[in-house]
């Protein structure tokens, strides 16, 4: 795909960049060896992921014939070819780093990768005893017979290719697989002089081949992997029960179309073409990798015990300095809005206000929404018990969120035995708003606790998400907060909010709104300035706004972790705008804005992403943060990214991405690491101001 001079840059390719800064990381000598594998694991899982729903997506639309430009105007064609170059040379940097830096470094502390070739006798002989009572009784290959029918390969599904000479010189070869699965690990302990030794499954497998055909000649043991079009919706128009319909889509995911096939660089020419055949792909869709493949696995390598100098400092999530443990939380939330900046500060707060309402008699409802949530999640058991203790409990369980599908159908199962009231979201919408209230009957009447967040209500992710939670019982917020529910349980017309907004009914037009008003006021020789956080920033309609924001001389500073289809720094057109992208230990997930708004500081944390699926096929949520010490703190916060000069990245007007560094005597400063000893010394602050407060001594009354 040419260079293209459009106002916009291309969502795939974007996309890409974003990886390759992730991938930036991991080859960051800087970053500690195994940190640096975590980021490279994500590269890797990050790009399984946009095969399935991305590329897939492109690939169905040019068999139906649709070669449409996108608002970059490239075509479905020139999107692929461009996306199928820039993913080779991902690759080729992928196990570049691997194979020649994180792999050496470290073997140099004791934690090595052994091959059959290089293992010493007592690995070999754990290699042969490993295999003879592990794999042998386990996996078992598959003959591929010419006249039968060809086996359902799983998507992502990790096999090793057998050829063997067949005797028969008009089909010469005879083919097998074996499925590795996922039962028996791809990590292999060996015995160790120092440090941890490992071997990978497949090459364990390899080594023994013969075993599983004795007397045969194995000429060929090549390791494959297929990944299949998960870019499948429900049909809700169709589809009687939701439920049924999201199984009958994660069943058709089972057997899609292939987008991809991943093998091994040295296989040979007979075996490739044996497979393009019988999968039904062609060249561009094939990856020789030049290493093991899926490296996404190594993210379990991180998780061993020990090696403290391969590894990060540890930041523990600290107590907010707003929480006072002797309180319960309704009573520290109607004394104060208290806002939280996770994972710096601990989830515990959001997990204690439902777990206190669970058992609270005084409450009478819990409502919450559930997007995505942990394997065992407390926050599920709290509502659970709530509702066997009589509470009035209602679910909004997103059936739909991609690749969590299963999951939540398991949890709406279980809510809806204890008694919840559970629904799946809203038809034809994913229901992204984060949001939970809490309804008590106190002496001055019923009072409702609202949590908002940008994150999901899941206490593991909540330790790596950078996101904000922030919870108050303002009266006006509580009634929007029931009307939203109201709405989405419902099925009926939302009324009018006195302070949210939410898609995909307004929030584009508010967003826009807020764009055009701090453009007008420049217009009239106001001040203005606008400051965003977000995840993705690809809507045209919004990008056009900024555009004509920074025409009339508006100040634009953005922050977009991701995906990003705005031009910065273009010569009449948005040389006022700014886009960083940080990518550091924790990922950023975030959405803050800011707005001058005439000297009244408009601030707004938000679910949405300024992506047309948030905007028009999303239940979102834009909340106001009216709170004066938390309009502060968030507005600290957008700023300390905007001092990063350590692991932001800056958008250039083409496309690419250039690190951030000090300039001249200007100190490093790594906004995460600010974050987060601001944290530590508030909790300091607090722990101070409590230890130095007088309580007097009072002679005891005399009781003559």
């Amino acid at each position: 795909m040419a260079k293209s001079t459009s106002h916009f840059i291309n969502r795939e390719l974007s996309w890409l960049e974003f990886n390759q800064r992730v991938l930036n990381q991991a080859q960051y000598s800087k970053v500690p060896a195994l940190e640096r594998l975590k980021f490279l694991a994500i590269t890797f899982s990050n790009m399984d992921e946009f095969f399935m729903v991305r590329v897939g997506g492109l690939q169905l639309q040019q068999a139906q014939g649709i070669d449409a430009p996108d608002p970059s105007g490239a075509t479905v064609t020139g999107q692929l070819s461009a996306i199928y170059e820039r993913v080779n040379t991902i690759i080729r940097d992928q196990y570049e780093c691997f194979l020649n830096s994180i792999e050496p470094a470290l073997a140099e502390d004791g934690l090595e990768r052994v091959t059959a070739s290089m293992a010493k006798a007592p690995q070999l002989e754990a290699m042969h005893r490993f295999f003879d009572e592990e794999v042998y009784p386990v996996l078992s290959p598959m003959d591929l017979d010419p006249d039968a029918p060809f086996p359902l390969l799983s998507n992502l599904g990790f096999y090793l290719c057998l050829r063997m000479a067949s005797g028969d010189s008009e089909v010469p070869h005879r083919f097998s697989f074996i499925p590795l699965g996922r039962t028996i690990s791809r990590f292999v302990t060996l015995p160790s002089d120092r440090g941890y030794s490992y071997a990978l499954l497949e090459d364990v497998i390899a080594h023994h081949a013969h075993q599983y055909y004795p007397g045969k000649r194995i000429e060929e043991c090549v390791a494959f992997r297929v990944t299949r079009n998960a870019d499948i919706s429900v049909r809700e128009d169709s589809a009687a029960d939701l439920m049924l319909g999201m199984e009958e889509v994660l069943s058709s995911r089972r057997s899609a179309d292939f987008v991809r096939l991943e093998i091994a660089k040295d296989v040979s020419d007979i075996t490739l073409d044996f497979l393009k055949q019988r999968i039904g792909i062609v060249d561009r869709d094939v990856f020789r990798i030049p290493g093991p493949l899926d490296l996404s696995v190594m993210m379990q390598l991180t998780d061993i015990e020990g090696f403290p100098a391969l590894r990060d400092t540890v930041w523990p999530p600290q107590r907010s300095s707003l929480l006072d443990p002797s309180k319960s939380m309704f009573q520290t939330i109607a004394e104060q809005d208290v806002l939280l900046c996770h994972p710096y500060e601990s989830f515990e707060p959001v997990l204690r206000l439902i777990e206190e309402a669970a058992s609270d008699p005084d409450v009478l409802a819990i409502k919450q929404t559930l997007y995505r949530t942990s394997r065992k999640s407390p926050i599920v058991d709290a509502l659970k018990r709530a509702s066997e203790r009589g509470k009035y409990v209602t679910v909004v369980v997103e059936l739909k969120a991609r690749f969590d599908e299963a999951r939540n159908i398991e949890w709406a199962r279980e809510l809806e035995r204890s008694g919840v009231q559970v629904v799946y979201g809203v038809r034809g919408l994913k229901t992204h708003a984060k949001i939970c209230i809490v309804v008590r009957r106190e002496s001055s009447g019923v009072v409702r606790y609202i949590h908002f967040g940008t994150g999901n209500y899941n206490e593991s992710t909540a330790r790596m998400y950078s996101d904000i939670s922030y919870l108050t019982c303002d009266e006006s917020l509580g009634k929007d907060a029931s009307a939203f529910f109201n709405a989405v349980t419902g099925y009926s017309q939302p009324q009018p909010y006195e302070k949210i907004d939410s898609a995909p009914l307004g929030l584009r037009k508010k967003l826009i709104s807020l764009i055009d008003g701090e453009t007008q006021r420049k217009q009239m020789g106001q001040k203005a300035y606008i400051v965003a956080k977000m995840n993705s920033l690809v809507d045209p309609e919004i990008i056009e706004a900024l555009y004509r924001a920074s025409q009339a001389g508006v100040i634009v500073r953005l922050n977009v972790r991701g995906i990003c289809c705005l031009r910065p720094g273009v010569p009449g057109l948005s040389e006022n705008i700014q886009v960083i992208s940080i990518v550091d230990r924790f990922l950023e997930h975030a959405r803050i804005l800011y707005f001058f708004h005439g000297g009244e500081d408009a601030v707004f944390i938000s679910s949405a992403d300024w992506m047309p699926r948030s905007l028009d096929r999303r239940i979102e949520l834009l909340v106001p943060v009216e709170d004066p010490a938390s309009q502060r703190r968030l507005v600290e916060i957008l700023d300390t990214y905007f001092r990063d000069n350590q692991n932001a990245w800056e958008l250039q007007s083409d496309g690419q991405y250039r690190r951030l560094e000090p300039k001249g005597s200007q100190s490093k400063i790594r906004a995460q690491k600010i974050l987060y000893q601001n944290a530590v010394e508030a909790v300091k602050m607090a722990e101070q101001a409590a230890r130095t407060q007088f309580e007097p001594h009072r002679p005891a009354v005399s009781k003559d």
